[in-house]
């Protein structure tokens, strides 16, 4: 039974009885809920060891009201049931790592593979509770530091934009002339081009659609450091989409690190210094091209049956429901 607050008022009302009191007679007599071994502990944290296997994907999710926890997967159920290894209440690394050796040694040492994000706290709760398991820094969350380099550009360039038409108005009305924004070929002003290009450069030239080839080339005409940025970024992409050999792909961040060296970007210094101090994991993707898009899949089905039953209004009987879905 897969019942929300509304449904069960609904079905309350069509059998005479009260929602609520349906609601709590289904949680205390009749789901298991009661009986459920974990639910003592279960807001703290959750571990199903039966689910362990050799790939697992570590990430952390939001339950309600912010609340993070950290979710440990097995990548081989693939979003079903035994999906879940553990979930602990915070992103701490000391807690979840004392949860997690609760489950034997010698089982977590079979454990081969397990990717993450770029965190430190993940890193060390990888490397202390499956010290026998190669680590793999997800490229997506590589990609997207550069791409937050490439539109934090794009930002500083609209708000001078945005600064230029607000003087532009000013004087304007000190001159008592009428003031007329730039029209570009496509129709757009400066800021409107600035704005409108946040998902043009975002995707692949080859997907532009022909508006958002013009307003690409508009941009990049009058902004060659966003070009030069765009380029960048695109780059980074390419490595990890067409790169299979670990030592060929280390050759090409490097010369990678030196394009952004000569381009004098500080926040692509920046992420090049933080590819630099994760490039081992980072470079273990390209082993198996390992990547944490089952964790953040995991993710969006934890927050949509969220969505589905209206929020969380008792965790623990939320998890209860959570792990007889997908435990």
């Amino acid at each position: 039974m897969d019942t929300t607050p509304n449904d069960t008022q609904t079905i309350g009302r069509f059998y005479g009885v009260n929602g609520k009191n349906l609601l709590r007679q289904y949680r205390d007599f009749q789901s298991g809920f009661k009986q459920w071994d974990q639910k003592f502990h279960a807001k703290q944290w959750l571990l199903h060891p039966q689910n362990l296997g050799s790939h697992l994907s570590i990430d952390e999710t939001s339950l309600s009201h912010g609340e993070l926890y950290t979710i440990l997967t097995n990548k081989a159920a693939k979003g079903g049931k035994g999906s879940i290894v553990a979930a602990v209440a915070g992103t701490k690394a000391e807690t979840v790592i004392e949860i997690l050796r609760k489950i034997p040694e010698s089982q977590r040492k079979k454990v081969k593979e397990i990717t993450l994000d770029m965190a430190g706290n993940m890193e060390l709760i990888a490397k202390r509770c499956f010290p026998k398991a190669a680590r793999v820094t997800d490229r997506f969350h590589v990609q997207k530091l550069a791409m937050d380099a490439l539109q934090e550009l794009r930002i500083q360039h609209r708000w001078q934009a945005i600064e230029a038409e607000n003087e532009a108005l000013e004087q304007a009305k000190i001159t008592q002339t009428d003031y007329q924004p730039e029209v570009l070929t496509n129709g757009d002003t400066i800021r409107q081009l600035l704005a409108r290009s946040r998902y043009v450069l975002y995707k692949k030239s080859k997907d532009w659609t022909e508006n958002q080839k013009q307003r690409a080339e508009l941009l990049f005409e009058r902004y060659p450091d966003l070009k030069k940025a765009y380029e960048l970024t695109m780059a980074l992409s390419h490595i990890f989409e067409n790169t299979n050999d670990k030592l060929y792909g280390l050759a090409r961040l490097a010369k990678w690190h030196e394009k952004v060296r000569q381009s004098g970007f500080k926040a692509f210094n920046t992420v090049a210094r933080s590819i630099q101090n994760h490039y081992e994991t980072i470079l273990n993707y390209f082993d198996n091209r390992s990547t944490n898009a089952s964790a953040e899949s995991f993710n969006a089905k934890i927050k949509a049956f969220r969505a589905q039953v209206r929020g969380v209004r008792n965790v623990e009987f939320f998890l209860y429901r959570l792990t007889q879905l997908y435990a």
